[in-house]
């Protein structure tokens, strides 16, 4: 697991689009799998089924029920049956603990529940690799913890996963290797343990004494 980290507007979200293959970038190179997502030639609409994708905002479609949303890409994407497709959504929603939820409409979900739910669906298309985009910013800190955990036993599964936050203490806990990101640039890419009891350079300094301040509930502006 890699977490990403920064201030806002630094770029992470965007590395995760050019990742897959969702924004176009001008130099460097990306490899996935062994496979260059900059090469015109990339078949990116197959890339990007094996990359599963869970955003801030759930992205759920509100218009169908829980069993839908994970069975449609199964369906549709990857040619599975209706019910091969059930199968595997039905187990999934099992190790969320939503399978009673399986004909309900997102609306009628907590925030949690819906962010395990779009988790669940990324899982559905058995990705090499997941990547989350600050999944757990818009929930309160009952529902943050219960998505974190979802993502901690991913984690201890050995799912690869690329995950921009700034819940630092999970980026700790989890994470082999943390970048920090400011100004679109990759201001560090280092093992965890470095990162936080050796930060390298001032930004990534000042970004880790303004977290810890907060956490502490001390004065931000000094």
């Amino acid at each position: 697991m890699v977490a990403v980290c920064g201030p806002s507007g630094g770029g992470k979200s965007t590395l995760l689009k050019c990742i897959n293959g969702l924004e176009r970038f001008e130099e460097g190179e990306i490899v996935v799998d062994g496979i260059s997502v900059g090469n015109r030639k990339t078949n990116l609409p197959k890339l990007r089924s094996r990359i599963g994708m869970v955003f801030q905002s759930f992205e759920l479609f509100p218009h169908l029920r829980v069993l839908d949303n994970l069975n449609l890409a199964q369906v549709q994407v990857l040619r599975r049956s209706r019910e091969a497709a059930t199968d595997t959504s039905l187990k999934l929603l099992d190790r969320m603990g939503l399978r009673t939820h399986k004909h309900s409409y997102p609306a009628e979900l907590s925030g949690g529940q819906q962010q395990s739910v779009a988790i669940a669906r990324a899982l559905c298309t058995d990705p090499i690799a997941l990547l989350f985009d600050e999944p757990v910013s818009a929930l309160d800190p009952m529902l943050t913890s219960d998505v974190l955990n979802v993502m901690i036993v991913l984690a201890q599964a050995r799912m690869t996963m690329v995950v921009v936050t700034n819940e630092l203490e999970f980026a700790q806990r989890v994470a082999h290797r943390v970048l920090f990101m400011d100004g679109g640039q990759i201001i560090a890419n280092t093992p965890t343990s470095e990162f936080f009891n050796a930060p390298v350079g001032s930004r990534v300094e000042k970004f880790l004494f303004k977290a810890l301040e907060r956490r502490s509930g001390g004065d931000h502006t000094r």
